[in-house]
């Protein structure tokens, strides 16, 4: 079982170092037409934008800074604390 939560940790972890990485890419406007860019946005978009719209349901939206990755990270959070409950 511990094996089991340890993979699953490190699936989360990776998970939030790509949403961050992909934090920077937007901050510095580097250019993510390459295979990087392709792959980091293909691995990222299925949390974020689900993130995306319930900060647009919230009116959280609409904004200069987009919250949407930090929503996105609590959620992993979440998830891997309520996975920890019910095995632990």
């Amino acid at each position: 079982m511990y094996t089991l939560l340890r993979s699953v940790r490190i699936l989360f972890d990776l998970l939030e170092i790509l949403i961050i990485i992909r934090i920077f890419v937007n901050i510095f406007k580097v250019p993510v037409n390459n295979m990087f860019g392709k792959i980091l946005f293909e691995l990222t978009e299925p949390l974020m934008a689900p993130a995306r719209a319930l900060l647009d349901k919230v009116g959280f939206g609409r904004g200069f800074i987009d919250f949407s990755p930090w929503v996105a990270i609590i959620f992993l959070r979440v998830v891997y604390a309520v996975i920890l409950n019910i095995v632990g």
